[in-house]
C-alpha cells in the first residue's frame, strides 16, 4: 500500500468556478480496483468487445487505410462523412425514425453529444430535468455548465409522469431548459419507459415548449418483449443521441445526434469549437464494418450473451440476496439497480465489498445531490455467468454482514445513526 501524497496546487485560484461543480466519475474511479485479477467487477458498463470478430474489425481498419487512406488520414467535415451518415439514416429507419443525412451530426460518442448540448443550451442557474437516478456521464457533462439538475423519480415503468407534471407545474412556463431521458433499459436503473408514458411525456414537452433529449445507447440490446418506439419516432422535435459503442466498439468513439435544424446548427458551431471534426479514420472504419450484414449476426450474438449474463445475475440475486433487498428486472441493456434497506450506505459497503473481491457503483453517484445512498448499480455485461454468480454470492455476504450487525444493535437497544459505521 503506497503512501498518499498531498499535492499543493498553485493554480487553484485560476480555475473556472464551474470546475468546482464537476465531480470525478465514480465508475472511472473504480477502474483501478476492477483491473485487479482477484476482483469480480459489476462496476463498469463495458461492452463485451471480445465477441466482436477481430478479423472483421481488422479488415475494416485495413480497408480504411488501403482503399481510402487519403480521406481516412485527413481532416474531415464537422458534420461527419456522408457515407457514415447515410448508414445511420438506415439504422434509424429500422427503429421507425425517418431522416436524411443532413439531419445528422456524427459525434465522438454520445458523451460528446451530451457536452455539446449542455454547451449549447445551458447558462449558470438554468434548470435541467432528468430521471432520478440518471446517467453519471450526463451529470458530469451538464454540471460543468452550472445548472440545477432536478431528478424525477422512477418506478418499474420508467420516469413517473405524475411526478414530472408536478415538477413542471412548480417550475412554470419555460422553467427548464430541457428534459433528459434514457427511455430504453435506463442507465443505471435498467427500466424502460412505458409507451403511454412516452406519449404523455411528449405532450407535456409540447405544452411547456421544452426540448426532450433522448439518449438511446441500449435500444438494440433487447432480450425480451416487443419493440417500443423511440421518442424521436413519435415527435420530430426530440433530440436523439445514438452510439456505435454498444453495437461495435467503444474505442472508436463514434456516436451521432439528430435534432431539429436550428438546434443542430448551433450544436455544429459548438462541435467546430471543440474538435474541428471527428476522426475520419474511425468513421471510415465504421463504414467498412457496417457495409455488410455480418455485423447483424455479431450483434445478435452479443445480445444473447448479455441476456445470459442478465439471467445469471437475476438468478444469483434470487438465490443469495437477503429478502430485504429489492432490484429491477431489465428486459435489455447492461444494468440492474438494487435497493438496500435505508440504513445501509452503499458507499461504505463498497470498501468491504472490494475486500471480498467484488465491486459495484454506489447509487449516490447517479444523483446530483447524493441521494440513493442505499442503492447500487450492478453491471452484468462484462463478467462471465460463473463469475457473476460468485460475485453476487460474495456481495450478498457483505450485505448480510451489515444486516446482522444492525440486528445486533437493535437487540442491544442501541440503534446506530445512519451516518455511523453501520450505515
Amino acid at each position: 500500500m503506497g503512501t498518499a501524497r498531498i499535492v499543493f496546487d498553485r493554480w487553484d485560484g485560476r480555475y473556472a468556478r464551474r470546475m468546482a461543480r464537476v465531480r470525478s466519475s465514480a465508475v472511472r474511479d473504480l477502474f483501478a480496483a476492477a483491473s485487479r485479477p482477484d476482483i469480480i467487477s459489476f462496476a463498469g458498463g463495458m461492452p463485451e468487445v471480445s465477441r466482436v470478430p477481430a478479423e472483421a474489425a481488422a479488415n475494416a481498419a485495413y480497408e480504411a487505410v488501403i482503399h481510402e487512406g487519403s480521406c481516412a488520414l485527413q481532416y474531415g467535415s464537422s458534420e461527419g462523412r456522408p457515407a457514415l451518415r447515410a448508414q445511420i439514416v438506415e439504422l434509424m429507419a429500422e427503429i421507425g425514425v425517418r431522416l436524411t443525412a443532413d439531419d445528422i451530426v456524427v459525434t465522438a460518442g454520445a458523451q460528446q453529444g451530451l457536452d455539446l448540448l449542455a454547451k449549447t443550451f445551458l447558462d449558470p442557474g438554468d434548470t435541467v430535468i432528468a430521471e432520478g437516478p440518471t446517467y453519471v456521464g450526463a451529470l458530469q457533462a451538464f454540471s460543468a455548465y452550472e445548472p440545477d439538475i432536478v431528478c424525477v423519480p422512477m418506478d418499474d415503468g420508467g420516469m413517473r409522469i405524475d411526478a414530472l407534471e408536478t415538477e413542471l407545474a412548480r417550475l412554470g412556463p419555460r422553467g427548464a431548459k430541457f428534459i433528459y431521458t434514457i427511455p430504453n433499459f435506463q442507465n443505471p436503473a435498467g427500466v424502460t419507459l412505458r409507451p403511454d408514458r412516452r406519449r404523455r411525456l411528449l405532450e407535456l414537452a409540447r405544452e411547456y415548449d421544452i426540448p426532450v433529449i433522448e439518449d438511446d445507447p441500449y435500444g438494440r440490446l433487447r432480450f425480451e418483449g416487443g419493440h417500443v418506439k423511440p421518442l424521436r419516432a413519435l415527435d420530430d422535435d426530440v433530440i436523439y443521441l445514438g452510439t456505435f459503442s454498444k453495437i461495435f466498439a467503444p474505442g472508436l468513439r463514434l456516436g451521432w445526434m439528430t435534432a431539429p435544424g436550428p438546434i443542430l446548427a448551433k450544436v455544429l458551431l459548438a462541435k467546430q469549437a471543440a474538435d474541428l471534426c471527428g476522426s475520419a479514420f474511425a468513421q471510415v472504419t465504421a463504414e467498412r464494418y457496417f457495409s455488410g450484414t455480418r455485423w447483424r449476426r455479431v450483434l445478435q450474438g452479443l445480445t444473447r450473451t448479455y441476456a445470459e449474463r442478465r439471467d445469471a445475475m437475476l438468478g444469483a440475486m434470487e438465490e443469495h440476496f437477503p429478502a430485504e433487498v429489492r432490484w429491477t428486472r431489465p428486459e435489455g441493456g447492461f444494468f440492474v439497480w438494487a435497493e438496500l434497506p435505508e440504513f445501509i450506505d452503499a458507499g461504505v459497503l463498497l470498501a468491504e465489498a472490494v475486500e471480498h473481491g467484488v465491486t459495484f457503483v454506489p447509487g449516490s453517484a447517479f444523483y446530483p445531490d447524493n441521494r440513493g445512498r442505499n442503492c447500487m448499480r450492478l453491471a452484468f455485461c462484462y463478467a462471465e455467468p460463473e463469475a457473476i454468480e460468485e460475485g453476487i454470492r460474495r456481495l450478498s455476504e457483505v450485505v448480510e454482514d451489515r444486516l446482522e450487525l444492525y440486528r445486533a444493535f437493535i437487540a442491544a437497544g442501541a440503534l446506530p445513526e445512519v451516518t455511523e459505521g453501520v450505515a
